[in-house]
């Protein structure tokens, strides 16, 4: 019997955080209702899901709707498969992803609604009882804004905070004080300050923000080299500097220790599993989180490569890099099983759709990457902070 059948589909162009065009689709039941909206990225992995012009993907999301019609939209499994049968390639380059995690999302709410929980106990369970850490991005480079930093993020996180509440509070104000220390430049695609500096000086500054904010517990500082923008098929090229890869692992293990980082994301290129898991090995005696984004891409294929590899101790999730929720749910536990990390991520074209702050509880995330500031950013912190109160009732 199915429990809420769906009725309609409907999908239209929205827009994004940078005013791209995005794709928003709604599904409905006789019951319910369930509205979700692709992010696009701008470091994006060469092995992501393939994302269609905006207006493409309406087009073709209209067309799998129909095949949607009388679907059980709380039986996320099977609503997913008929996205993947219509799309019918590896990546969903007939669909987009961009449609298909719209309507998937979309799908995965209405069903929650029609049952009357929250979205994070509808896909994860009734036991999930704890939220994430936030990795607040605080200043800004790489693809992400122009003459600012090589390194792409320079992340803060509250480790030792009593709630996430607490940490996400605690991120706004390192971001305000990293502004007064670098003189209020410009802001990147995320909200993050986007100053003319290089990364040491922008380490320092991040640090002395720290300082200032002055709590009695831990906060730690993390980075998304984001290095496969910098590498050009031999060599790592920095504005002042080229690396080798033997070069770059040694520098990014020198970060770690001096710096005492808490996570490095992406510090080799998307192809190189070996240099990851060299790097991983020589910071094992560290609690540094080597965490691989365009390594991985959300797929569970390349993350169980990077299992028998050794090459990470974490994972990055983005749900539009796979295109379906229960796919992304299979990349966190393909990672979680490998004993890995998880990290709940936005992208840098964001809306404000709330979705992936269900996703960082209902699948059990380690941190969760939002941003900081930003309205867009500020919807997933805000909405943590609602699931963690309900949490506590």
């Amino acid at each position: 019997m199915n429990a809420a059948p769906i009725e309609e589909v409907a999908l239209r162009e929205v827009l994004d955080s940078r005013g791209n065009p995005t794709v928003e689709a709604e599904v409905s039941t006789s019951v319910s209702m369930g509205r979700g909206i692709a992010p696009s990225g701008a470091s994006t992995g060469e092995h992501e899901a393939v994302e269609l012009p905006a207006g493409e993907a309406v087009d073709m999301g209209l067309e799998v709707g129909d095949d949607l019609l009388g679907v059980d939209c709380t039986r996320q499994r099977t609503v997913d498969r008929v996205l993947r049968q219509f799309d019918g390639t590896s990546n969903y380059s007939n669909l987009g992803a961009n449609a298909a995690v719209a309507l998937s999302i979309a799908a995965a709410k209405a069903g929650a609604n029609a049952l009357g929980v929250p979205l994070y106990q509808h896909v994860g369970g009734a036991l999930e009882e704890s939220t994430p850490v936030p990795l607040g991005n605080v200043v800004g480079g790489g693809e992400h804004a122009e003459d600012a930093t090589d390194i792409q993020e320079f992340l803060v996180a509250p480790t030792g905070a009593s709630s996430f509440g607490e940490a996400a509070f605690v991120n706004a104000r390192i971001h305000a004080e990293v502004g007064d220390v670098l003189g209020r430049p410009g802001k990147g695609d995320e909200g993050a300050w986007a100053p003319s500096v290089d990364d040491e000086a922008a380490l320092e500054a991040v640090e002395e923000a720290i300082e200032a904010v002055d709590v009695d517990y831990p906060i730690r500082v993390g980075l998304d080299v984001a290095a496969s923008e910098l590498w050009d098929g031999e060599r790592y090229v920095y504005s002042d500097v080229e690396r080798t890869t033997e070069e770059q692992i040694e520098y990014i293990e020198e970060l770690v220790r001096s710096h005492d980082l808490v996570y490095v994301e992406d510090p080799l290129h998307e192809e190189d599993f070996d240099g990851f898991a060299e790097l991983t090995s020589r910071v094992d005696d560290t609690d540094v989180h080597v965490c691989g984004d365009d390594l991985y891409v959300t797929d569970v294929e390349r993350i169980e490569r990077g299992v028998d590899a050794e090459a990470s101790n974490s994972v990055l999730i983005k749900p539009n890099q796979v295109g379906t929720v229960s796919q992304t749910y299979d990349a966190v536990e393909a990672g979680r099983r490998a004993g890995m990390s998880t990290v709940m991520s936005h992208r840098s074209g964001e809306t404000e759709d709330a979705t992936i702050a269900h996703f960082a509880v209902a699948f059990d995330c380690s941190f969760v990457k939002t941003g900081a500031v930003g309205g867009e950013r500020t919807a997933k912190l805000n909405e943590l902070i609602r699931i963690e109160d309900r949490l506590n009732w």
